[in-house]
């Protein structure tokens, strides 16, 4: 316990995803040495249960001391990415909202219906932009969820996490379904003058997927694995 407690700079591990995922490990490595060290079974009597109450209080004091500065980035590293990524959701749902009043070909001008109804691709184009709409408000409101929070040292184990991997998850969603939306609404446009333009279309719109893919899944990664099944709880787990 007296080892853990400590912190140095020199500490940091280059397989975490910014400062809150890095508090998030020393929370862990806190938790696992703490269920290790002190067991609530051991049928104390009332004096060495008020010393093990105490040397537990201080141990956490230690701990929390001695990473107020990493908290202090941690909390900043939630907020900015959280206004970043709430930003481009927020851009998503106007973009979306707005298609839905401003489907392609236009509507009828007797009954408002769609011209291209019947067509194949434009209920692709409908039901993806109904996922992106949607998708992207559920982003919003993780990451204004997080944006509200009251950024407790204890909330960085598992709650601010959760809600991080949530909205990121959401927001990329939403922008496939924009690129889906996207891709649809100019194979209705261009489809009876270019026959073979679905190709190009296809292509442009993985781009950006996969770009994201490359860029951004392996830290992604990082953030599911030490949230929902960090290594260390597994190798203690493998030690018992």
């Amino acid at each position: 316990m007296e080892a853990v407690t400590k912190w140095s700079s020199r500490c940091e591990s280059p397989d975490v995803s910014g400062a809150a995922f890095l508090m998030q490990r020393e929370l862990q490595w806190f938790q696992a040495v703490e269920d290790r060290g002190f067991l609530e079974d051991r049928g104390f009597l009332s004096s060495e249960r008020l010393t093990y109450m105490e040397k537990k209080k201080s141990y956490w004091e230690k701990f929390v001391e001695q990473r107020e500065e990493l908290l202090k980035d941690a909390r900043q590293w939630m907020k900015e990415t959280s206004s970043s990524c709430s930003l481009v959701a927020t851009i998503i749902i106007t973009v979306a909202f707005a298609a839905t009043f401003t489907v392609p070909g236009g509507n009828n001008g007797n009954k408002g219906i769609p011209i291209f109804l019947n067509n194949g691709s434009f209920m692709v184009f409908v039901v993806a932009n109904a996922l992106a709409l949607f998708s992207s408000i559920t982003a919003a409101l993780m990451f204004l969820a997080i944006l509200t929070s009251r950024y407790a040292i204890e909330d960085f184990l598992f709650s601010l996490p959760r809600k991080m991997i949530l909205g990121l998850t959401f927001l990329f969603l939403s922008l496939v379904f924009m690129l889906v939306a996207f891709g649809s609404a100019l194979m209705i446009v261009l489809s009876e003058r270019l026959k073979w333009i679905y190709i190009p279309i296809t292509l442009l719109a993985a781009i950006p997927i996969i770009l994201f893919a490359i860029l951004q899944l392996p830290l992604y990664g990082e953030m599911v694995e030490s949230t929902f099944l960090p290594r260390l709880y597994r190798l203690l787990k493998f030690c018992k």
